[in-house]
């Protein structure tokens, strides 16, 4: 449990992000998650992100902690109704699996099975709910667990660049009751931003935010994702620095190291994506002159 000790240590926190392959081949993901092994203090592993077919979440994230890799294994809520939710996460602790992401999940029609069926039963503040339950020793529904309680660490995700201040306000505060012991931005590009969530929503707790960091491949990626990530705006001066770079996927690898050093300033952690570059992110930590973790 390196994660939660860290969390517990107040120290500057690594995570990083892994998806799961399409296909019964986890080669390539292990790959990745071991570049990582020694860099971070937690590795993701996504749930169906943006609604798109993959391998179980709960799967790959046994397969790292076999491999001695502690996972973050996030947990979306669109896919699965209370029954199955809670029966993973029994799965979850029983396979030594211990720091969990309560997620609400994108929509169906953001991916590639545009008609399947949505549950949604569940949202993340609920699921939160079930999680600190079971912790307890009680199923969703209050009924004592005859076989003992879990035992997970969980988290919960936060866009500081939300357009309703109101909203996220009352977003954070919900989990924060709900039982998140830390919490993951989304991609920030704003930092004046960040700083105003810490100084003004984030100081009435003691939990960990760590800020999403994305590595930017080209000025064409950086547009795309200005287009169709919601809540996003990339600054026309980064989009710039990309265009009229001689090799646009070192200076994303730069940017992101800056934007490690700003989020150091500023929160309690950094969360990378670096979506089919992950091999990149040691590179992007030893540029922001971030120690390996122990």
């Amino acid at each position: 449990m390196r994660f939660r000790q860290a969390v517990e240590n107040k120290e500057f926190l690594i995570t990083a992000e892994v998806m799961p392959p399409k296909g019964g081949d986890v080669t390539h993901t292990l790959d990745m998650a071991r570049l990582l092994r020694g860099r971070v203090h937690a590795v993701n592993v996504t749930d169906g992100s943006r609604a798109v077919l993959r391998m179980s979440a709960l799967a790959v994230s046994a397969i790292l902690v076999r491999e001695d890799i502690e996972p973050i294994c996030q947990f979306a809520c669109r896919d699965r109704n209370a029954i199955g939710l809670q029966a993973d996460l029994m799965g979850a602790h029983a396979l030594g699996i211990h720091n969990v992401l309560a997620l609400t999940g994108d929509p169906v029609k953001a991916g590639d099975h545009k008609k399947a069926r949505s549950v949604f039963e569940f949202e993340s503040v609920r699921l939160l709910k079930a999680i600190d339950k079971l912790n307890r020793g009680f199923d969703f529904n209050e009924k004592k667990l005859p076989n003992a309680p879990l035992d997970l660490f969980a988290g919960a995700a936060v866009d500081p660049q939300s357009k309703s201040w109101s909203g996220l306000e009352r977003r954070f505060e919900r989990k924060l009751e709900a039982g998140a012991q830390f919490f993951q931005s989304q991609l920030i590009t704003d930092f004046d931003r960040l700083d105003k969530f810490m100084q003004q929503i984030a100081s009435r707790t003691n939990k960990p935010i760590l800020a999403g960091i994305f590595l930017l491949k080209s000025a064409k990626n950086a547009k795309f994702i200005n287009r169709n990530v919601p809540g996003v705006d990339i600054p026309q001066e980064i989009i710039d620095r990309l265009a009229t770079a001689e090799k646009p996927l070192q200076e994303g690898v730069k940017i992101a190291a800056e934007q490690v050093k700003l989020a150091q300033n500023l929160c309690h952690g950094v969360h990378l994506m670096a979506v089919k570059k992950e091999e990149l992110i040691p590179e992007i930590l030893d540029l922001a002159e971030i120690a390996p973790v122990h």
